[in-house]
């Protein structure tokens, strides 16, 4: 049996009512352990062209090592972000993924002098989270949040000895029903707003500092699987299962954009916005082995297809201090880094490619060290250094 699903549909049980929660990939099982860390070195393998014969062609050159620390979790891992935080830079939240009510989040941080992850704290999650973002708040002047998505929207307040919940966010408090949450994205131009995606079709814009809602639409004709913000406090735009990605602003609410249509309609599950050049964006298809980049300036037609996974892929992120590179991971195990910078020409192959040792979750680059991506694997977290 597949132990990857592109779209896994779960039941849970809420005390009032029973709901459906879209997850847009489902963890691969492994033997019970207990959490710990390790580091060690590994490879990197530098595909493509000239440097692919290079990294290959000569055997008694030892291929360059590349630092890599391993957090192991007692659950499957599943939800990841890295905080922004420039005194906290090598700290992350980590969430479960267990087919039950009662589910984790972990906040670890390595220890530079030992070498190895440390739990700092942890706090109960009702459900698995769909999404873990950190406050975007780079001099740390804001109060230390982190939020999580799941049946509802929640923020947490992280202190020195404990992590509390600061709010809980629904705004549907007539009904005894809630739509669970996708995803969501927390505005880094305005740290006021959060955006978030829902299986009834909606996306909803939170004002956190008055946690009300600024406003909730109809966004698409099936659910939403995913909202990313543009580097701006107003444009936005999603992704779902009606196969669309459209743009939103939100001084416009009244008309939305069509950017792309899948052939065939197929289901879209993720959605990234590149923060460095702002007319790229990047998608991918459910059970689909190629990342779709589209250039907002030129809709319906992708302006490239990155095809080098053999597995479906389940995250795509763009590299946080580059306009022209991205990276995905998938079903296949591996994380391949691709370079954009010779479009419109066609993209042939990555120009870097790590082999994990399972398949992988998720993925996403450090805002503060252009240098360290982190990965999510069955239940480890692992931080690379490139």
């Amino acid at each position: 049996r597949k132990q990857q699903e592109s779209i896994r549909r779960w039941r849970v049980g809420f005390s009032l009512a029973e709901a459906s929660i879209e997850m847009s990939t489902r963890p691969s099982k492994t033997d019970p352990s207990g959490g710990k860390a390790e580091a060690k070195d590994t490879d990197m393998e530098v595909a493509g062209g000239e440097d692919k014969k290079a990294a290959s062609g000569d055997r008694n050159e030892k291929p360059e090592k590349k630092e890599i620390y391993t957090y192991e979790a007692p659950w499957l891992v599943y939800g990841m972000n890295w905080s922004v935080r420039e005194d906290k830079r090598f700290r992350l939240a980590i969430g479960s993924f267990v087919e039950e009510y009662n589910n984790k989040v972990e906040i670890v941080e390595l220890d530079e002098e030992a070498g190895k992850f440390e739990c700092t704290g942890s706090f109960d999650h009702p459900y698995p989270t769909t999404k873990i973002v950190w406050m975007p708040d780079r001099p740390g002047s804001r109060p230390d949040l982190l939020a999580t998505t799941g049946d509802y929207l929640r923020l947490w307040k992280v202190g020195k000895d404990r992590v509390s919940m600061e709010c809980l966010l629904n705004n549907n408090k007539n009904s005894e029903f809630c739509a669970p949450l996708t995803s969501f994205d927390w505005n880094e131009t305005d740290p006021s707003i959060i955006g978030t995606s829902s299986i009834d079709t909606t996306c909803t814009i939170w004002n956190v500092e008055t946690n009300q809602a600024k406003t909730q639409l109809i966004a698409h004709d099936k659910e939403v699987y995913d909202i990313a913000f543009a580097p701006s406090a107003d444009v936005f735009a999603s992704a779902g299962a009606d196969g669309s990605v459209r743009m939103f602003d939100l001084r416009s609410l009244e008309h939305s954009t069509i950017i792309y249509e899948s052939a065939n309609l197929v289901p879209l599950l993720r959605l990234s916005w590149n923060k460095q050049d702002p007319n790229y964006l990047a998608t991918f298809l459910m059970d689909h082995k190629s990342v779709v980049i589209l250039d907002i300036r030129s809709p319906a037609e992708p302006v490239a297809e990155l095809k080098g996974h053999h597995q479906p892929i389940n995250s795509v992120a763009w590299v946080a201090h580059s306009s022209c590179h991205i990276c995905s991971g998938g079903d296949d195990c591996q994380a391949l880094i691709w370079d954009l910078s010779p479009l419109p020409k066609p993209i042939v192959d990555p120009i870097l490619a790590y082999n994990a040792e399972a398949e992988i979750n998720k993925l996403e680059w450090s805002a503060l060290q252009p240098e360290w991506v982190a990965i999510t694997l069955q239940r480890k977290l692992q931080i690379l250094r490139l």
